[in-house]
């Protein structure tokens, strides 16, 4: 028996790592840079925040991603308990968990954050935007130090913002596939001021009022990110994997920048070993 419930974690700890590298690569990336055993509980929380980000494309009604979301509750509960159902992200959760405890008020958060993507209108503003970001993105960050186990104030605080402004970003980049599936992100105030309705607002004629909101929202992101960096430091060694990705966000800011915000821009696709060799750089020099 034991010898297949351990068998049935390696496969879960094994899909884990395959999905993030397909559907989450950049964390992926950085992931790499982690010893083998903290390695695996990245890869476990990462595959989970995928499992809860898809809830709203895959349900109709918000009441069906509520029974979702409810069912990743309990079985987050039954895992940190010792008892993890037969599901591979859970049996991999359940391992890492063991091996390094998380917080599970962070992983009830991230599940209760995930309720507002399923009835979709803006947020009322930056700052109710940046609220969201800060609980999923920077719970995720959060929980990714302490799988490391860089458990410190500091630690914590950089892996947040970090979180915080990766998520920024990639809202910005994501848009025309989140407009695609009824969800806007920008906030409301932003959208009244240039005169746009979150119905239209990836239409071809509005796109160019469209930019300068992008913009706000892209030099929040920027700001968490210097937040971060102003605890290099105070952060523990450990931390450098969760910390990575700000390199990465800075340079797809950097990119859209110079794509005037339009998220559609072909130039902020990052091709080859551009990504890997500034990731290798920024762990050796241990700067984020």
């Amino acid at each position: 028996m034991a010898a297949a419930v351990e068998g049935a974690m390696d496969e879960g700890r094994g899909h884990c790592a395959e999905e993030v590298r397909r559907h989450d690569h950049d964390r992926w990336l950085a992931a790499l840079f982690a010893p083998e055993g903290p390695r695996a509980g990245l890869m476990a929380l990462y595959a989970f925040n995928l499992e809860l980000a898809r809830i709203p494309a895959a349900v109709r009604e918000p009441m069906l991603g509520e029974i979702r979301l409810q069912w990743w509750r309990e079985t987050i509960d039954a895992a940190l308990a010792g008892s993890a159902r037969a599901q591979p992200v859970a049996l991999a959760l359940a391992a890492a968990h063991r091996a390094q405890p998380f917080t599970p008020a962070l992983l009830r958060r991230l599940i209760d954050a995930r309720t507002g993507d399923l009835y979709p209108a803006p947020p009322a503003d930056l700052a109710q935007l940046e609220t969201y970001a800060g609980e999923t993105a920077g719970t995720l960050g959060e929980l990714a130090a302490e799988a490391l186990g860089a458990g410190g104030a500091a630690s914590r605080e950089a892996a947040r913002e970090v979180g915080i402004g990766w998520a920024l970003g990639g809202l910005i980049r994501a848009l025309p596939f989140h407009v695609a599936e009824g969800r806007v992100y920008v906030p409301a105030d932003l959208l009244a001021q240039a005169g746009l309705a979150a119905e239209n607002l990836w239409a071809p004629a509005n796109r160019p009022r469209l930019k300068p909101c992008l913009a706000r929202i892209g030099d929040a992101a920027a700001a968490h990110f210097a937040r971060a960096r102003a605890l290099r430091r105070e952060v523990e060694r450990a931390a450098m994997p969760a910390l990575l990705p700000a390199a990465l966000g800075e340079l797809y800011l950097a990119r859209l920048r110079s794509a005037d915000f339009d998220p559609a821009d072909p130039r902020l696709t990052i091709v080859g070993a551009a990504k890997p060799l500034r990731l290798l750089t920024r762990a050796i020099l241990r700067r984020y």
